[in-house]
């Protein structure tokens, strides 16, 4: 599938984005290249093989960095105190942020 001058024209238009002549054919040239890529990837016959969560689980064994979603305590007073420094508005120790859906 080729792209025409017209298609590259709208996309440019759609993201705002003003081209040159000699960019616009630039462009085309670069959007038929990542077209042909796709095609190829697509032509790969994938039946029978199982997704990778992370592109180097074929290479090494990946361990996810995930950590517990527990709740920290702010340990004592002047911590808490501390963080709520930031702050714009804080009441009794608990960020106050405005009304988004009544």
């Amino acid at each position: 599938m080729a792209i025409s001058q017209q298609d590259v024209a709208r996309i440019a238009r759609l993201a705002r984005i003003e081209l040159s002549p000699d960019e616009t054919s630039r462009a085309q040239t670069d959007l038929d290249g990542m077209l042909a890529l796709i095609e190829k990837l697509q032509a790969v016959d994938t039946t029978g093989i199982e997704p990778m969560a992370h592109p180097l689980a074929a290479h090494q064994d990946i361990a996810l960095r995930l950590r517990a979603d527990a709740a920290d305590s702010s340990g004592t007073i002047a911590q808490r105190e501390a963080l709520m420094a930031n702050s714009p508005a804080e009441e009794e120790g608990l960020f106050l942020v405005p009304t988004v859906i009544e």
